[in-house]
């Protein structure tokens, strides 16, 4: 359905206005059943966020919704169930143990090279599977300067930081001039190589990505956007646009997918999204095995589902639309990436043929790979090569 259709008071210059896309986001039983009609289950997962958690959706995102459906992967995303309400085994209210490691308000210091900057806790469509629930829905970490300031103090007080990644809360819905003033205090630090900023603003609001908001991107390179596409349905014209506005300005973007049952957990699906962000010019980064947040259980998968589907994108498309598939370890243990195990034991009657590994192709067939004659591997121009640049050059300020 058309936008105009569903919101005929708005005009064109209005619909493409990200400031007026935000402040008419849909928030109530009443407003969303402009859209869509609303199932039972969603009317009573709007009433259970009455006074407990965030919901907001764009009438951009809100046009994307089959109104009909309440599969819709778009209205899964955005419209709270009676589910968010049941506890499911291993919940967390702080699935990531982030809280014990924020040393100021703004800084989450999980890795010892990098660190997590919160911006706020405000986003243009609050989805049901976040992980920062604690934050985002709670409303109790607005823009504050003075909380920047620190932080960006605490980065400068740290010289092993060498990457920052901005997030939040989403870190666009900040206007130009706030979001510049943070990346140039960050930037000047002369330890931080790498900017990140985590946004799903190309997904929910991608009118966002104007001109200047990408010009004044790549002032601070090397900058990369990581953004949050999690199935095709959302991959629209708008969205294209939004991204490839990124990239012709010298921003690379990458993706992160969330696996997320009965709405992106097919490898059809998948391999769909992913080639069609390949020709958005965005990078397939992350598949990320949902985390333990509490109320969203029923949108987790198991284990197993991942690495199935992954084997099932290695044999079906071009690497580049193979992202990683990652688990976020609770407590803060870190990220740990799974895969198929193409390792077999040797067939019935191989015949010996000296040391090295049975594979299984993605075909089915089996397959020996010998080991090589030589074992050493070290490298005997390391030393020299690094003596030659100074220990800055030798990544040891990870360790």
């Amino acid at each position: 359905m058309d936008w105009q259709d569903i919101f005929p008071e708005a005009t064109p210059d209005e619909w493409r206005d990200w400031r007026w896309q935000e402040r008419r986001a849909l928030r109530t039983a009443a407003e969303l059943s402009r859209v869509v009609r609303l199932s039972e289950d969603e009317r009573r997962g709007l009433a259970l966020a009455e006074g407990r958690y965030r919901v907001a959706v764009t009438p951009y995102y809100a046009a994307l919704m089959d109104p009909e459906h309440p599969a819709c992967p778009v209205r899964m995303q955005a419209i709270p169930t009676a589910a968010e309400g049941r506890a499911a085994p291993g919940d967390l209210e702080d699935p990531l143990g982030e809280e014990p490691r924020r040393p100021v308000p703004a800084v989450v210091h999980r890795y010892r090279d990098r660190v997590l900057f919160l911006v706020g806790d405000r986003c243009q469509v609050y989805c049901r599977h976040c992980t920062r629930r604690r934050i985002t829905f709670s409303g109790a970490m607005g823009f504050d300067r003075r909380l920047v300031e620190e932080g960006v103090a605490y980065v400068r007080a740290h010289p092993e930081v060498r990457d920052v990644i901005v997030s939040g809360g989403d870190p666009l819905v900040l206007s130009d001039e706030r979001l510049a003033g943070l990346l140039d205090g960050l930037r000047r630090i002369p330890h931080v190589e790498i900017l990140r900023l985590a946004t799903r603003a190309p997904v929910t609001c991608p009118m966002r990505v104007t001109e200047d908001l990408a010009v004044a991107l790549r002032r601070f390179a090397p900058l990369f956007v990581i953004t949050h596409f999690n199935h095709p349905k959302e991959c629209t014209p708008e969205a294209r646009e939004a991204c490839e506005r990124l990239v012709d300005h010298g921003v690379p973007v990458e993706n992160q997918t969330v696996l997320l049952r009965g709405l992106n957990s097919s490898a059809r699906i998948l391999q769909d999204l992913n080639q069609r962000l390949l020709t958005f010019r965005v990078r397939p980064y992350y598949l990320h095995q949902g985390d333990l947040a509490a109320g969203t259980g029923h949108l987790r998968t198991p284990l197993e589902a991942g690495v199935a589907i992954l084997e099932e994108l290695r044999a079906r498309t071009s690497g580049l639309a193979v992202p990683h598939l990652a688990v976020d370890l609770p407590g803060g243990a870190g990220k740990v990436t799974l895969a198929p195990d193409y390792r077999v034991e040797p067939p019935p009657g191989a015949p010996a043929a000296g040391p090295g590994t049975w594979f299984r192709g993605s075909g089915g067939e089996l397959r020996f790979y010998p080991e090589p004659p030589e074992r050493d591997c070290a490298c005997p121009y390391e030393a020299v090569y690094y003596a030659a640049r100074g220990p800055s050059a030798s990544g040891d300020r990870t360790r």
